[in-house]
């Protein structure tokens, strides 16, 4: 009997999940097939391998409502807002289409008499991407649908908590005619998910997950020569200036810190706050917070699910607990929330103030409802407060002035920097981090240069 992968779901604890785990025989062929798929893929004219993922993305999308289901059932995201997730892959996927043509044609680096002169993205090979649960088709989506656009072929390991959507992806593609071997799935171990980095098969890996997950994928992958595309974790801080509009800033950063249970790695998870607003904004913050339904994502009035699992939550909790007795004050009572309990995966969200950066909450990832809320003095502060991370993948202000906005971005180590909102990735900006965020870049047309190398024509036309 193969061994099997079995998903809990947080939801209620049952196994909504089972799947066998690919043997060494499945592995092998799977490598093989990508490997000899690549070949006529790459030289598939691009209209028509965009063509074809139109039609992929077209029969994924109508099935959203059972795909949206399924996200709340595998990680407890409240059916209420499944369905986002489902009209960002879209936006995301038909995007990085549109924008395949131009990335993809020829650069011509101009005239030179006698010769023609220019150089051609060519696609890498097989990239192998490795997904995880917490927006399960949004960080799949970004390496996926570019990279099989350029020519590439494409393996997806999806997250254990999450293998359905690897099966959705699967039954797009096969649905819209795009031939055998150029997408395929796996459910791995993570042994052999290290022995597929090692494969001399795989040219490009895209990984998203824990800082520690990188690590391992990079050591895997080490020696060998190949790109390897990381995005990590996320400590990501929010600045409110005295100058900004007090109720937006306040509705953004409540939805920032608290979406999907506060599991995103660009998520909000420390907030700092000029002193001349910072009672008010504290006020406005906990209000709202406290008006937030927990308990079963299945029913639409539920807004805050459960994390995805209960040591997750434990996690979370001890964090709470520290800094509390590190002199933090925990501004939510957790009584009102009776769907928050001890050993399960429902947790009260939770407004920590008169917190500092000796404490884990305001230093190491959280990934979970909890934030932590500091006065500062001014812009100064902030940067240097928002800088004083290991992490950097986005970080966002809330002002009236542009100008300062764009100062003080100069100014902050992060990847994405937002003015007036956060938590959100537009397709036409480059995604990247930096620090523990990790390296590389996917979306936007920048995206491309990260799944094909560049081949040079060096043509004398005349002699």
């Amino acid at each position: 009997m193969p061994a099997s992968l079995k998903t809990i779901s947080p939801v209620d604890g049952r196994v909504y999940v089972e799947r066998p785990l690919a043997s060494a025989a499945d592995i092998g062929g799977a490598l093989e097939r990508a490997r000899a798929a690549q070949k006529k893929w790459k030289s598939v004219p691009i209209a028509e391998r965009c063509h074809l993922l139109l039609k992929a993305v077209d029969a994924f999308v109508v099935n959203k409502d059972k795909i949206a289901e399924e996200i709340t059932w595998q990680m407890g995201r409240p059916i209420a807002q499944s369905p986002g997730e489902v009209r960002g892959f879209e936006e995301r996927a038909r995007y990085m289409i549109k924008e395949a043509p131009a990335a993809l044609a020829d650069r011509d680096v101009g005239p030179k008499e006698n010769f023609r002169r220019f150089i051609r993205p060519e696609p890498l090979g097989v990239v192998f991407t490795i997904a995880p649960w917490n927006y399960p088709y949004l960080t799949a989506v970004n390496s996926i649908v570019p990279a099989l656009a350029a020519g590439n072929t494409v393996i997806l390991k999806h997250s254990h908590q999450t293998p359905l959507c690897a099966e959705r992806f699967q039954a797009a593609f096969d649905a819209a005619g795009i031939p055998a071997g150029v997408f395929q799935h796996l459910h791995l171990t993570h042994a052999d998910t290290e022995k597929v980095v090692k494969s001399p098969e795989v040219a490009f890996v895209a990984f998203t997950g824990s800082v520690a997950g990188g690590r391992t994928v990079e050591s895997a992958a080490a020696g060998r020569f190949i790109g390897v595309g990381l995005e990590l974790g996320g400590k990501d801080p929010a600045y409110v200036r005295p100058d900004c509009d007090l109720d937006h800033a306040v509705e953004n950063l409540v939805d920032g810190a608290f979406f999907n249970s506060g599991q995103s790695c660009c998520g909000i998870e420390r907030i700092y706050v000029h002193a001349d607003v910072y009672d008010r904004f504290v006020e406005g913050f906990a209000d709202l917070t406290r008006k937030y339904k927990l308990g079963d994502p299945s029913k639409p009035e539920t807004n805050l699910g459960p994390m995805v699992r209960a040591d997750a939550a434990e996690f979370v909790r001890q964090q709470i607990a520290e800094a509390v007795k590190r002199g933090a004050k925990a501004l939510i009572d957790e009584r009102a929330f009776p769907a928050s309990r001890q050993g399960t995966p429902y947790l009260a969200p939770q407004v920590l103030v008169n917190v500092d950066h000796s404490m884990s909450v305001m230093m190491e990832e959280s990934f979970g409802p909890v934030i932590g809320i500091m006065k500062v003095k001014g812009d100064d502060e902030a940067i240097h407060l928002m800088n004083d991370s290991p992490y950097g993948l986005t970080a966002a202000i809330w002002t009236a002035d542009e100008n300062a906005a764009i100062r003080i971005g100069d100014a902050v180590d992060t990847g994405t920097w937002f003015m007036n909102r956060c938590d959100y990735l537009d397709p036409a900006l480059a995604w990247t981090g930096v620090k523990d965020s990790g390296r590389g870049c996917t979306l936007s047309i920048l995206g491309y240069e990260h799944l094909t190398r560049p081949k040079s024509f060096h043509l004398r036309v005349k002699t």
